[in-house]
This record gives structure tokens, C-alpha cells and sequence, in this order.
């Protein structure tokens, strides 16, 4: 038998790993293939004698969540809310974590302390300041409160200080160089910041982007429209007539919903694992 080269030592190690992640990875898929597996059954199928594959395939169920309740509708409000809510928190906390990482102006380590204090602040403790707000300015039972609040929130908060991070690791020479070019301070954020910020920018679009998406405390405080739900309330509406869940209906939507999450991460995974290992090099 020949030695074992170091060339095949990695192939082997290389293997070995591999299947253990994959053993690794079954409980974190299970769920969810469970789930798609219950959307395509009958609602007596899915406490019926277990099994991963349907006995009779209901394809149906995916029309079915449609004409149930106004499905697409809600399903395009949580599209455009999420949409909004990232590219204005892209732009927001870009411009401010480019000024606390860069500009010096008084009460600056104020502002940042008071930034700090509002993220140990829980969204529960807030909702009911927040809900006589909306209320006073007529923005209940509208999209306003979740664009807003997320925004100029918590989440934009985390969104500034990562940004923030990631602008003080971004070598001032580069920006310097701007300056003798001519470019104004808003220029160098736009020309020199912005660009070299993309992993940082990636990352905090697809946080945006999920927790808007998954957002369920303010729609259910704010929104009682049926045409105006977002996903996580039109999934939680399809019961029957006595207020049980329609299983099969619900795993079916869920399924449909969660399609939009797996391609924003597939797409921006690897930005993200970047950015978090870069933001925390200078701060």
C-alpha cells in the first residue's frame, strides 16, 4: 500500500469534513423540507401516518392560498415595504456612519452614546410611544409606520453603527486624495466612501431586508386592512370559519414566502461573512 501523500491527506480531511457538515445540516433542513413536503398534502394527510413524501400530491394548495384571501396583494406589500425600507436605510445609515466615523463636531460622543442607549431599549417598550405618534400624524392603518419606524429605529441604528465600523477601517489617505482632487466632503462619501463600502452595504441590506420582511409586531399594530396585511399576518389568517388553522394552506403560503429569503442569501451570502470580519478591524 503507498504512503499516504499530503495531497490525499487533504482529499481525505477535505472529505471528512464534508460529510460531517452534511450530518451537521439535517436538523436545520428537516424543517424546512418538512414543510414543503405538508404544503403539497391534504389538511388530514398532514396528521396522518408521518412520512416526507405526500401519498397524493396537492398542488392545488398554492392556487388555493390565492383565492383564499387576497394573497398576491399582500404578498407585494411586504415586497415593496422591504424594498423601501432597505434602500432607505442603506442610504440613511451610510451618510450617518460616514459622519460619526469621520466628521468631528460637537456632542458627537453624545450622539453616539445616545445611539447606543436606544439599542438596549426593547421594540415592546416603544410600540405604545410609537403607536399615539403614527396615530397623531394619520398614518394608522397604513405602510407608513413600517417604512418609518424600522428606519429611524433599532434596526437603523445597527444598520449606522456597522457602517460606521466599516467607514473607520477605510484608509483616510484614499479620502485625502479625493480632496486634493477637488471633490467636496458629500463627493468623497459618494465616490470614495460608497464604493469601497459594498461588502458592508450588502450586509446591511440583506439584515434590512429579512427583519422588514419578517416584520409581524408593528403590521399587527398598526394595519387592520386586509388588503394592506403583510406576510407574517396574512399567514397567520388562514383559519376556518371556527378560527382553527388550515394547515396545508399556511405551510403552503409559508413555502411561497420564504422563496424571496433563499435567493437574497444565496446572492449575498459570501458579502456578508466579508463585512462582519472587516467591521470589526478599526473601531
Amino acid at each position: 500500500m503507498d504512503a499516504l501523500t499530503p495531497r490525499r491527506l487533504r482529499l481525505i480531511n477535505q472529505i471528512c469534513w464534508t460529510l460531517a457538515l452534511c450530518v451537521a445540516a439535517i436538523p436545520f433542513l428537516f424543517p424546512f423540507i418538512w414543510m414543503v413536503s405538508s404544503g403539497l398534502k391534504s389538511a388530514n394527510e398532514i396528521f396522518g401516518s408521518p412520512s416526507i413524501v405526500p401519498r397524493a400530491w396537492q398542488w392545488q394548495n398554492f392556487v388555493e392560498v390565492f383565492s383564499y384571501q387576497p394573497f398576491a396583494r399582500q404578498y407585494f406589500n411586504s415586497l415593496y415595504i422591504a424594498l423601501t425600507v432597505t434602500a432607505a436605510t442603506l442610504l440613511v445609515s451610510s451618510l450617518a456612519g460616514y459622519a460619526l466615523a469621520r466628521l468631528r463636531f460637537a456632542g458627537s460622543a453624545l450622539i453616539g452614546l445616545f445611539l447606543v442607549s436606544a439599542l438596549m431599549v426593547p421594540e415592546e417598550v416603544t410600540i405604545l410611544p410609537n403607536f399615539f405618534m403614527m396615530r397623531r400624524v394619520g398614518f394608522i392603518d397604513s405602510h407608513w409606520p413600517l417604512i418609518l419606524l424600522p428606519v429611524f429605529g433599532p434596526q437603523g441604528i445597527m444598520a449606522t453603527f456597522l457602517m460606521r465600523q466599516y467607514f473607520m477601517a477605510v484608509p483616510r489617505e484614499l479620502e485625502e486624495a479625493g480632496k486634493m482632487d477637488g471633490l467636496s466632503r458629500f463627493g468623497v462619501w459618494w465616490r470614495i466612501a460608497v464604493p469601497l463600502s459594498r461588502p458592508a452595504l450588502a450586509a446591511v441590506a440583506i439584515i434590512t431586508f429579512l427583519n422588514s420582511w419578517n416584520l409581524f409586531l408593528e403590521p399587527l399594530i398598526f394595519v387592520s386592512s386586509l388588503e394592506k396585511f403583510t406576510l407574517p399576518l396574512a399567514l397567520s389568517n388562514f383559519t376556518d370559519p371556527y378560527g382553527a388553522p388550515l394547515w396545508h394552506l399556511q405551510l403552503a403560503a409559508t413555502t411561497l414566502a420564504v422563496v424571496p429569503i433563499l435567493i437574497v442569501y444565496v446572492i449575498a451570502q459570501r458579502q456578508i461573512v466579508e463585512s462582519f470580519a472587516l467591521s470589526g478591524v478599526k473601531g
